[in-house]
């Protein structure tokens, strides 16, 4: 299965909405709209509008695409998650809310 399916599938899984087509699509759950890259073709973040992204890849491009985001430190929340046939996992998550006692 290509990546963008998978990805795909993994965010319907979740029970987001999916919409568009290609390496680059957004998935819609109640309040929160994800901007979803499959690939990175150009080397260059992308500049979709968005306060969450998310970056699907394979075991072999994550730790490339999680350094060049801490290099840039992107004005959006962003995650990585990997697939490896099957299985997927959460790579990187976006920080939680802060906690004060």
């Amino acid at each position: 299965m290509r990546l963008v399916e998978q990805a795909r599938s993994i965010f319907a899984e979740l029970g987001y909405t999916v919409e568009g087509n290609g390496p680059t699509f957004r998935a819609e759950r109640e309040w929160k709209a994800v901007q979803v890259n499959t690939v990175l073709e150009t080397g260059e973040l992308p500049s979709q509008p968005g306060q969450f992204h998310c970056f699907v890849a394979q075991p072999e491009d994550a730790d490339e695409i999680e350094t060049k985001l801490n290099s840039v430190d992107p004005d959006y929340e962003w995650a990585i998650i990997v697939v490896d046939g099957d299985d997927y996992q959460v790579e990187r998550a976006p920080p939680g809310p802060r906690v004060s006692a």
